[in-house]
């Protein structure tokens, strides 16, 4: 099924949560590809700042506007990326978290059948929950508990997913999966609470690094280079709809990560330990299978080199100015 186009010589894409880390740089690939550039987001954790220098560009136009309350516009590709992806921001206010992911998804659904736009979902590897399966396959169902602190997230995103299919089912509306692993790099938000920003911040700011747990549980780092450049395609190929898995496979601990950041930066800083979160994953690692056969996918920027650049981007964020 192609995407569906309503005007004679331009396509355009709403992106939700289009201020965000993510949804910036997917703002910056369409405008790139020539196409009209709509912006959502209600700046609960994205940043004019991250779009700014996209403002005066004329294929763009930002709209404050909260998913939780129907958008209109004819479109011909939606990406739903609206929804605090930290646990410190999805638990700030675990209620408005679960209704961006339910009734928000159903709001730009509607609106994708309305118009008979192409959606985009960004789920998560948090789908999985503290998986028993290792790597996480995309047929894996999951070991989540839907009662527990991070279940506003968890679960928010499975009922999308669920509400995704539905829609595709009965309305026949194009959707495309996006179950998405760990990633790090330029616009991350300093005190988005994630590991890896979390550790440069300290570091550069020579506080003591922070381990929750003993180190020893595993995550797998992609470069959102790598990340948005296996988005795209997938949201523009015909062959499958998913669910994708989509990150790097490269697999390290939490401890191993500390120490590289650590040796990076240098300074007075220490790893100190205090304990692990509720429902904390233990593993972390895709299955790239499904992306390697779909649309050739391949993460290129190791951890080493990705780190570089996300000190680099921090530095200046923390620059006094």
């Amino acid at each position: 099924m192609n995407v569906k186009t309503h005007h004679t010589n331009r396509n355009v894409v709403l992106i939700a949560g289009g201020a965000g880390f993510l949804g910036s740089h997917l703002c910056e690939v369409y405008l790139n590809k020539g196409w009209d550039v709509i912006c959502l987001d209600n700046f609960h954790t994205g940043t004019k700042a991250n779009v700014a220098y996209l403002l005066s560009h004329p294929k763009f136009e930002l709209v404050r506007h909260d998913i939780v309350n129907p958008y209109h516009a004819e479109v011909d590709l939606i990406f739903n990326f609206a929804c605090p992806a930290s646990p410190p921001h999805y638990q700030s206010n675990p209620i408005k978290t679960m209704k961006t992911s339910v009734i928000g998804t159903m709001n730009l659904l509607g609106l994708a059948k309305r118009v008979g736009a192409r959606y985009c979902q960004a789920s998560t590897s948090e789908i999985y929950g503290d998986p028993l399966e290792h790597p996480q396959t995309e047929g894996y169902w999951g070991n989540v508990n839907p009662i527990g602190i991070r279940s506003c997230y968890d679960e928010g995103k499975r009922a999308a997913e669920t509400l995704c299919m539905d829609y595709h089912r009965m309305h026949e509306v194009d959707i495309r999966l996006i179950r998405i692993f760990n990633t790090y790099g330029p616009r991350m938000d300093p005190s988005d609470g994630r590991v890896v920003s979390n550790f440069i911040v300290q570091a550069l700011q020579g506080k003591d690094i922070t381990i929750y747990g003993d180190g020893s549980q595993t995550r797998s780092f992609c470069f959102v280079d790598d990340l948005v450049r296996g988005i795209v395609a997938f949201c523009d190929q015909n062959k499958a709809i998913g669910p994708m898995n989509l990150g790097n496979d490269e697999e390290f601990t939490v401890k191993e990560l500390a120490e590289l950041v650590l040796n990076k930066i240098g300074g007075k800083s220490k790893i100190v330990y205090k304990p692990l979160p509720s429902d904390d994953p233990k593993l972390r690692r895709p299955n790239l299978n499904v992306a390697r056969d779909v649309i050739g996918y391949e993460p290129s920027v190791t951890l080493d080199q990705g780190l570089d650049k996300a000190i680099q981007y921090f530095q200046k964020v923390l620059k006094p100015s």
